[in-house]
């Protein structure tokens, strides 16, 4: 298959490009390099041995560029990355995140259907669930009072697909829920580059193990979890980019000529009968690792001191969240392959070959 890859040459987007080529599929990559660098591309083409994957400097918001690309390609599905992407930002500019990510997909969308092209997968985000009403969560999971612009607007387009996707049966929709993505490529060539200061876990640590910062500030240690330190379920950045692989089967037509296995569209707030079309995964390991923990596999895998301080907790954060993701297993033949000392391992493996991260260009 040929796939349009939104916002490719970003942290998750650039790994998944070298999975899709790995299993024999072609992309082209839509990146308005907001928030990504182009040098990733390039590295992912060293990776896969290609000469350069085709690439359009073009904003999603962009119906004009958007139509180019079409006209210029045969495409047969989307995996939808763009968009702003902090959460601490969006609590600043709400505006800036509703009009660029809602926005900016209604002009994907509509610029898909008018084209034929009627596969996407989505990137959304543990965040849907809010504080989950269950540990680990599954896919039955209500979805919850989101904390923050950011994630509602993975909420509000969850939704947004699943409606377009009701009124015509044409659609194939993938709704893909991260849990939190770390680690990097093994060859250190591709890795996360985050702009300015950053809002993850294990680009910080690996800051500070590099020189970069003085020390990771942890933000609470009074949680009701074994060292009183959030706990999240980190899934290493190939696995996570393997999920989007396995998930384009959902729009290959076996002999029966029903798309995918699906029997259920597997979210507690959508009251409807079996719909093949329509498919949302829990994209996690379902383990949870603290955030000390993450701490000390690091230090213990790559002997490399880690300086932290205990600071306040951060408003809306929560104590516990991972997932169960036996629905993917079942479905997709997906599961998390890399461990907790993978993550580490090549979190600095990328950081220490990179210490600045991606040229700039």
């Amino acid at each position: 298959m040929n796939i349009l890859v939104t916002g490719g040459a970003g942290f998750i987007g650039s790994h998944t490009l070298v999975e899709l080529y790995k299993a024999g599929h072609t992309a082209v990559v839509v990146d308005n390099l907001s928030n990504s660098n182009p040098t990733a591309l390039r590295r992912v083409a060293e990776i896969i041995g290609v000469a350069e994957i085709p690439f359009y400097k073009t904003d999603i918001r962009d119906r004009e560029g958007l139509e180019r690309v079409f006209a210029e390609h045969k495409l047969d599905a989307c995996i939808h990355f763009a968009g702003l992407k902090a959460v601490g930002e969006s609590v600043e500019k709400p505006w800036e995140y509703y009009e660029n990510n809602i926005g900016g997909t209604l002009t994907l969308v509509d610029v898909m259907r008018r084209h034929g092209c009627k596969n996407i997968i989505f990137s959304s985000s543990a965040t849907v669930y809010g504080d989950p009403v269950e540990i680990p969560i599954t896919e039955m999971c209500p979805k919850g009072q989101c904390t923050n612009p950011y994630g509602w607007t993975k909420s509000m387009l969850e939704q947004v697909l699943m409606d377009i996707q009701k009124a015509d049966r044409e659609w194939n929709v993938v709704l893909l829920r991260y849990f939190n993505p770390v680690g990097a490529h093994p060859s250190g060539r591709i890795g996360e580059n985050p702009n300015g200061i950053p809002n993850n876990l294990m680009p910080y640590i690996t800051q500070v193990a590099v020189g970069k910062r003085k020390e990771l500030g942890v933000f609470g240690n009074d949680y009701p979890t074994p060292d009183g330190t959030g706990v999240r379920d980190y899934i290493h950045v190939v696995d996570l980019a393997a999920a989007h692989v396995a998930a384009l089967k959902r729009f290959l037509k076996p002999e029966n000529g029903e798309y995918g296995t699906a029997t259920e569209p597997s979210a507690a707030n959508i009251h409807s009968t079996s719909n093949p079309h329509l498919s949302i995964y829990n994209i996690g390991t379902g383990h949870g690792y603290s955030v000390l923990d993450m701490v000390k596999a690091f230090v213990r895998v790559n002997a490399v001191d880690v300086p932290y301080s205990i600071k306040p907790r951060r408003a809306g954060d929560i104590a516990t969240c991972y997932c169960n993701p036996a629905k993917a297993k079942a479905e997709l033949g997906w599961e998390a392959r890399y461990d907790i000392d993978d993550m580490v391992r090549d979190s600095w493996n990328w950081q220490k070959n990179n210490p600045e991260g991606y040229p700039e260009v």
